[in-house]
């Protein structure tokens, strides 16, 4: 026996040894964490009659609807030939598993990368006809024994032995590596190879009924019955093994054992859950159906080397993690409500609920005896009760109804003030509380805490409040903002207000609350921790602490645990952050993510036992943490990845494997080359699993790490390509990487009997060839003389055309060269009118100054009659009528579209069009139309009315181009 405990050992240390050094202890304080698999999460039957785990660590359940089998990730349900129940189940080496049922018993065996079942009762002889159920199945090296109530049956090299009771057997026992079993109203006998022989007794007979027989010290072993309780065996005679566990076990009926940290038993009961137990029988846990248990008829036990029992129930299946630090206690009635806070004073502990103040004696666990809490409300305590805090010995209640003094099981009010949230040292001689309505002092009297004063001048609600160093008052309040207050000197008023928000640099008025870390205050916000500088009256972040803590920069409460550790809660997930050791911060949350969104928000409480044990309100009751497993160094090995399922998912879901990685290769057409691949690591505590997988021949590199278990690869190229897949546990300890290889095949045109077939076709086809070549070029002959015969005529043709195009561009060259010669005459022509007008007008001032022989000057009439000679030299029609036709024959189409856009334009404009089109200057219109400057100006801006030219568009570029 004692080499097999150093076996078992060996191996929980080398293999499955925890992230921390465990005491591999079971408390006696509230009960372990227990994680419920309900029937509507493994979608199979109700009852769960045996238990069993594998090399690989997947864990099997003889199920009411056949085998379940569980991965840590994904459950998966395998029917027995006629819809048996599995009674019972086993594991062997080599990844077989024995299943037995009714008229039934056999293996499950991958073959064709599916789990595929094998009947062994054709081996049976035929003169022992099977006509009952297989109730226990153990793998010994190379034989395995199926146990009924009438015969035993041992498979070995392919052959099964019989043997047979006289009367009838109750259950087998392995016991290290011995076989006993129950002949009812014979006693136990040892199974020794194929023969059952009677164990030494000289003493009473055991009563019947036995249900479990484990390893006891001293080479003993601990019987357990029915109805009688348990028994010790030494070999020769059976001793009533009195207890005070003894009464339980008959009073709600044993009915399965298991042994426990070679120190512990765990007894499954019929009516009420299951018992943990010492060598010395006293009962260390309880755990039913009220603390965690879904159902209290456990059918089936199991102790995992990874310090897991798994209770298969009447209804469902349970796995209870023993050596959790965490340990619970919950209100399954609904009696206290929900739990706002949470302390221990005198040996009780005390719980502040939205129904009022609850207390119960309290058990430190360092005793060996389970006492189960026992809450009872205390009187006149009814309504919300906000804060519990112990200070100088005397216990304060904050109350929705005021403050109250807590001594055992009484209350005695303190303060009428409503709503106390919290309350802390002023100094020696005073408290401040933040209250509903503001602030409230309290002065030691005759050593005990009194009301004093309500502080005058603050009349806001006060959730949070903290002194800084220069005795001025911070207060928080979720909804209102950060207020600094200066108070007197008699602390009786406020003289200072100063209130705080986005202007100071604080990302919002909400959700900031302060906190003291290491005798400086903190300001959390939405957008992390803050500090306040006094100098610049601002807010920054806190950037050095923002950092190192992660996604715990945003939390939203800080509680200080003591040694320079706290406790950051971050709107429901809560880590436990140590500022031990100078430059590095450590940051432990994985293990409290059980715990993630149980407190209540905004209100969370966490209060110090002693050094190592704290106790967490939640919800519905509150949770004890003892930190007194230190962490070590070391690396564990982690169970490998296990490759699972491998699905075709290119149309419909198809399964390709249901266990990755076989003998037979798993090659994938091309044209169903989209696949998942679903992957889980077997390892069931507590812990953040995250993955990272590669994809050789598809990635270029490392994935992220994910939660994710399953992974998609579509329109995969055809070619070998090998997937990896790793895990780590808590961002910490890195599993080693699983491979599986697989073929995506060619499509059927790259195949290989599509190349031969491709390379006879190409023969052919050159034979064909040469044939149709040859005809070709007699085809040729013929059509290169017809072509030469057409090629001839088409070049005279086109050197026709040519000559006819070489016409056409001499006669439009001519008539450009017409039209450039007409565009000069015009331009002369009218340079001639402007010259001619300009002339005249000289001649006409030269008149004004001639004198006559006397030197007088002209007389008027004179002047008059040649002014009007000369006037009608300048207004003379026939120079217009001679430039409008060569006008006309240069630019033919103006004055016609002209005059169809613009129908209201009258000579004189159609005029100005004509010289402004031939880009004549002001001073030229103005001699050519006898006016002055000004009046070219007004004649122009008029014309641009009449042809609504744009604001933006010049009038001369707008007549070009018409």
């Amino acid at each position: 026996m004692k080499r097999s405990c150093l076996k078992y050992f060996l191996l929980y240390l080398v293999i499955f040894l925890p992230l921390y050094v465990a005491a591999d202890n079971v408390k006696s304080i509230g009960v372990p964490y227990v994680q419920n698999y309900r029937k509507s999460v493994y979608l199979s039957g109700n009852q769960n009659w045996s238990i069993a785990k594998d090399k690989q660590g997947i864990m099997y359940f003889g199920n009411a609807q056949g085998l379940l089998s569980y991965d840590g990730k994904y459950w998966q349900q395998y029917k027995m030939p006629n819809q048996q129940i599995v009674r019972s189940v086993a594991t062997g080496n080599d990844g077989v598993i024995y299943v037995g049922s009714f008229g039934e018993f056999g293996y499950w065996k991958v073959v064709d990368k599916r789990l595929k079942y094998f009947s062994l009762i054709n081996l049976i002889p035929k003169q022992h006809k099977m006509t009952d159920e297989i109730w226990k199945i153990y793998v010994d090296g190379k034989r395995v024994i199926f146990q009924s109530f009438t015969t035993i049956y041992i498979y070995e090299h392919k052959k099964i032995s019989v043997i047979k009771s006289t009367g009838s057997f109750l259950f087998l026992h392995k016991v290290d590596q011995r076989f006993i079993v129950e002949e009812l109203g014979k006693g136990l006998f040892e199974l020794k190879d194929y023969k059952l022989a009677p164990l030494n007794n000289i003493g009473q007979p055991l009563p019947e009924s036995i249900l479990s027989i484990l390893p006891y010290k001293n080479g003993q072993l601990l019987i357990g019955t029915s109805k009688a309780g348990l028994f010790l065996y030494d070999g020769q005679r059976y001793t009533p093994f009195k207890t005070p566990a003894n009464t339980f076990l008959q009073t709600y009926q044993l009915n399965n054992g298991v042994q426990v940290f070679s120190k512990y038993y765990a007894y499954g009961t019929i009516l009420n859950g299951l018992i943990i137990i010492d060598q010395d029988g006293n009962i260390v846990q309880q755990i039913n159906k009220s603390s965690g248990l879904q159902n209290n008829t456990v059918l089936s036990i199991y102790a995992d080397n990874e310090q897991n029992l798994w209770t298969g129930l009447d209804n469902g299946i349970d796995r209870i993690e023993l050596n959790s630090p965490l340990y619970f206690y919950f209100d399954k009635t609904g009696m206290f409500g929900t739990v706002y806070s949470s302390l221990i004073y005198n040996n009780k502990i005390y719980l502040g609920t939205n129904q009022g103040l609850f207390s119960s004696p309290w058990v430190d666990g360092k005793g060996q005896h389970f006492k189960p809490f026992n809450f009872k409300l205390i009187p006149h305590s009814q309504g919300q009760v906000w804060d519990l805090s112990l200070i100088d010995g005397q216990l304060l209640c904050g109350h929705n109804d005021g403050t109250f003094s807590v001594n055992d099981n009484t209350i005695e009010k303190v303060s009428s003030i409503s709503g106390g949230w919290t309350i802390k040292k002023l100094n020696d001689d005073y408290l401040i509380q933040g209250t509903y309505t503001g602030l409230v002092l309290y002065k030691k009297d005759a050593g005990r805490w009194k009301y004093f004063y309500k502080i005058e001048n603050f009349k806001e609600p006060s959730r949070y409040i903290e002194q800084d160093s220069k005795g001025d008052i911070w207060v928080s309040h979720a909804y209102r903002g950060l207020y600094k207050l200066t108070l007197s000197p008699d602390f009786k008023k406020v003289i200072n207000v100063k209130y705080y928000d986005e202007r100071n640099g604080l990302p919002s008025s909400y959700n900031v609350n302060l906190f003291t870390l290491e005798n400086k205050l903190l300001y959390s916000s939405d957008k992390g921790f803050l500090t306040f500088d006094e100098i610049s009256n601002r807010f920054t972040p806190y950037e050095i602490l923002n950092k190192f803590i992660g996604s715990f920069a945003n939390s939203n409460k800080v509680i200080n645990a003591g040694n320079k550790k706290y406790w950051f809660i971050n709107h429901g997930k809560m880590a436990l952050v140590n500022f031990a050791q100078p430059g590095k911060i450590d940051i432990d949350s994985n293990r409290f993510s059980v715990l993630d969104g149980r407190m209540v928000q905004y209100y969370e409480n966490i209060s110090k036992i002693s050094d190592q044990i704290y106790l967490i309100s939640v919800d519905d009751g509150f949770v004890i943490y003892n930190a007194n497993e230190p962490k070590t160094n070391k690396k564990i090995s982690l169970p490998s990845v296990l490759i699972r399922k491998i699905e075709d998912i290119t149309d419909t879901y198809a399964t390709i494997s249901e266990v990755g990685n076989t003998e037979s290769a798993i090659e994938i057409p091309f044209g169903r080359n989209n696949i998942r691949v679903s992957y889980t690591l077997p390892y069931y505590r507590q812990a953040k699993i995250k993955f990272q997988y590669f994809l050789e021949g598809y990635s270029k590199q490392w994935s992220d790490w994910s939660t994710a278990s399953q992974k998609d690869f579509t329109n995969l190229e055809g070619g070998n390509y090998k997937f990896l897949v790793r895990a780590k546990i808590d961002d910490q300890t890195l599993s080693e990487t699983t491979a599986f290889e697989f073929t995506v095949l060619p499509p059927f045109y790259a195949s290989k009997w599509a190349f031969g077939f491709y390379l006879i076709l190409l023969i052919i086809l050159l034979y064909i060839g040469k044939k149709l070549y040859e005809k070709k070029l007699l085809r040729d002959q013929l059509a290169i003389t017809a072509k030469i015969q057409a090629e001839k005529e088409i070049f005279l043709k086109k050197e026709a055309e040519t000559t006819e195009k070489q016409i056409v561009k001499l006669q439009t060259e001519k008539l450009h060269a017409e039209l450039a010669g007409k565009s000069r005459e015009l331009a002369n022509s009218a340079m001639s009118l402007v010259y001619k007008n300009e002339l005249l007008k000289k001649i006409s001032e030269e008149i004004i100054k001639l004198k006559d022989e006397h030197g007088k000057k002209l007389s008027e009439d004179q002047l008059r009659r040649i002014q009007k000679v000369i006037d009608e030299g300048m207004n003379d029609d026939r120079d217009w009528n001679l430039f409008e036709n060569s006008f006309n024959e240069a630019h033919e189409s103006f004055f016609k579209k002209l005059k169809a856009n613009h129908p209201d334009l009258v000579p004189n404009d159609l005029k100005l069009c004509a010289y402004l089109h031939m880009n004549m200057s002001s001073k030229e219109l103005a001699s050519l139309l006898n006016i002055t400057l000004r009046g070219v100006e007004i004649r122009r801006y008029r014309l641009r009315k009449k042809l609504n030219v744009p604001h933006d568009k010049n009038l001369v570029e707008f007549l070009m181009e018409l």
